[in-house]
Order: C-alpha cells, then structure tokens, then sequence
C-alpha cells in the first residue's frame, strides 16, 4: 500500500482517489478549503494553502508521503523539486509539473525545443505590451494567465479596445503569482480534441480514443467520445503527444489538447493529470476510465491496452445561484427515468455562478450517432436544478 498526497481535491481529485481506494491505497486529500470533494472520500485531509513553501513543507514532513499527486495548478511548485531530492515521487515528475503548470514553459518547450506546430504566440507582462504583441499575432487573439485552470482568466479579443479589460481579467482570475500572459492568434479550427495520453515506468505509450469538447470562455461545456477524425491527423496528434510527454518523463496520465483546422494538427496544452473532458470515460467508453489509468500508471502497475467499448458524451451542471451553504438539487429522479444515462454531483460545498457543480453522462453502442447522445445529455442536464439550502 502507497501513501498519496493529493494536493487538490476537486471533482478529479475525487475520482481519482476513488479508483486509489479501489486500488487498496492510502490517500490523504489537501486544498485550500475544507469538505473539498477529493476530501469526502480520502482516508485523511489538511487545508493548507499550497502555494505557501512552507505551509507545504510542513505538510509532506508531517505526512511522509510515497507519491506526491498535484491535481491542480496553484502549487508552489519549484519545492517539489525538493521533495523528489528527498526521495519522494512526484506524478509524473516535478519538471513535467512544473512546465506544465507554466504556459510559457510548456509551450516554449513545444514549439521551440520540438518543433510542434502551435498558434502564433507571444508574452506580455502589462497591456501595452499586449498591443505590441497584437501586431505579430493578429486578431482576434486570446488572451491567457501562465498559470490558470478552467478557463480563468482566460478571453478572446477582437479589437484592441478590448486589451484593457482582458488584461484585468487576466490578473484577477488567474493562478498563483504570475502577472505574465500568453497573447496567442486565433486558429480557424474545426474541432478540438483532447487526446489522453497514458506514459508507463515499464511499457509503452498508450492512447485513448480522441475526445472531442465545446468550451465557453475556455471552460469546457461537454465532451463526447470518440471524436471522428482523419487516420493522418490522428497520427500526427499521437506523435506530437508522445513527443512533448517522453520530454517531460514520468508515469501517469496526460491530458493533451489540440486544434484540428482543415485536417492540420495544432498543439495547445497538456495537463499532467486526468483531465475535465475526459471525464466522458466514466460513461464506460474504455476498458479503463481515466482515473483508473491514472492510477494504474502512478502505481507502475501495467496496463495491457485500451479499448473503445462505446460511444459517449457528458454534459456539465452548472450552477445559476451564488450561495455558501450545501446546495440542494432537484430533477436527478428525472433524469434518472432515461436509460443508458448517469450522473455525478461532485459535493462541493459551496456554489458560484457558472460553476460546475455535477455532470450527465449518457452512452450508445459504437458506431451510433454522437450527435443525439450529445443532445441528450445536454437537456438532461438542463433538467437538474440547483437551489439554496435553507437550513444552513
């Protein structure tokens, strides 16, 4: 049995420690807050803030742990450098966490070190530079913090009247400490795909199948599974994919995003951990969902293959009202009536306009048609109300 420190503890924190219990694990479950999701099924909690060297220290001295599993970006991450000197595994390793929570790290290392195809891009550290880097890149452009999840912080502009308030947005929701933005051109995609990419301690890179998603201001809306695309692009995307994760090292699973526009593969990110979209996999479109895989790579437990077993798509549960005590949920009976569907509330104490509080998941047998399951599960998410608990 392995003692985990899951720093992190949203909705995938909380899948994920659920496949590590099922795995006989032991997973202590740390965020800024408390009655985290992650923490409602972990063997153990602690509310720090992580982004505090020494508040972070503390912790992995007290604990002692044998892996160290980053589940979000506002980690002070140079100290886990430090805590793999000690000894200590870090997922998938600390340089791979800590390029991969730094936009510019990440995409210098793609597009200048191997070569990926990317949007054009430059940095911007205040919003006159921005303007200068408008110029190069074009508009519309997206705006992004270096450090940021979910979409924070993240906005499209299309004039440069617009730079003002992107720049503000930028600061105000993005991550950790950093004030420097990525200033990227506009693709003219036709889809988006987000291409789970399993590295192991003993066998080969493995790939799911492709998983296609709809965001709203960087935040994903619904994923679905498979997403159809030419043999050669998804080649392309396999290779570009291999290459960045074999440069960063380590075991686990990788959440890896490209554009496709007229069958021309862009390299966008990559998350060193599962990933939102993919969690359309716990609609049993695998073998294995991506929590299961995750796990299994962390462990260095081998995982033969990985196998499209049907068709699949989620749709996301967003909140409409801004209040602190546990909210309450209506309309899952209905939902429920429907067959080859499922829901997950991820329990987060509290809730935020536009923020996701639960998914709908729906499954169809291979070869059915995507685009009616992705409907389906977008009005039976729509049929899941969310309203004040008025006894807290």
């Amino acid at each position: 049995m392995k003692k985990i420190l899951l720093l992190g503890s949203g909705e995938l924190g909380k899948e994920l420690t659920i496949a590590l219990k099922r795995y006989g694990q032991k997973v202590i479950a740390v965020d800024k807050y408390s009655n985290a999701p992650a923490m409602q099924v972990a063997d153990q909690f602690a509310v720090i803030d992580m982004l505090d060297p020494r508040a972070l220290s503390e912790l992995v001295e007290r604990v002692k742990p044998d892996l160290i599993v980053p589940e979000i970006e506002a980690i002070r991450t140079e100290k886990l450098s430090e805590f793999e000197e000690q000894g200590i595994q870090v997922i998938p390793s600390a340089r791979a966490t800590q390029y991969t929570m730094d936009r510019k790290k990440i995409r210098n290392l793609a597009a200048e070190e191997l070569g990926l195809r990317t949007a054009p891009y430059r940095y911007a550290r205040d919003s006159k530079e921005i303007k200068e880097a408008v110029k190069t890149v074009g508009l519309p452009a997206v705006i992004k913090p270096l450090m940021s999840s979910s979409g924070k912080g993240q906005s499209i502009i299309r004039s440069v009247g617009e730079i003002e308030n992107a720049w503000n947005l930028a600061q105000e929701e993005g991550r950790g400490d950093r004030v420097e933005v990525i200033v990227e051109g506009f693709i003219d995609f036709d889809y988006e795909i987000t291409l789970l990419t399993v590295t192991q301690k003993q066998g080969h890179t493995l790939f799911c199948p492709p998983i296609g998603h709809r965001q709203e201001d960087g935040d994903y809306q619904e994923s679905w599974q498979p997403q159809a695309m030419s043999e050669d692009a998804l080649i392309e995307a396999q290779t570009m994919a291999e290459k960045v994760t074999n440069a960063l090292g380590g075991a686990g699973l990788w959440g890896v995003e490209f554009f496709i526009g007229k069958d021309e593969v862009f390299f966008s990110e990559l998350s060193p951990r599962p990933h939102d979209t993919g969690m359309v996999t716990l609609a049993g479109t695998q073998n294995l969902n991506e929590f299961e895989l995750h796990a299994r790579a962390i462990l260095g437990w081998p995982i033969p293959s990985i196998v499209n077993q049907r068709n699949g798509a989620n749709a996301v549960i967003l909140s409409t009202i801004d209040d602190d005590g546990l909210p309450v949920y209506t309309g899952m009976e209905k939902v429920c009536q429907n067959a080859q569907v499922d829901l997950r509330i991820f329990g987060k104490p509290v809730c935020r306009v536009g923020r996701r509080m639960g998914i709908v998941l729906a499954y169809d047998s291979l070869g059915g048609d995507i685009g009616a399951l992705r409907n389906k599960v977008a009005k039976l998410a729509g049929e899941i109300k969310i309203n004040a608990n008025s006894t807290t």
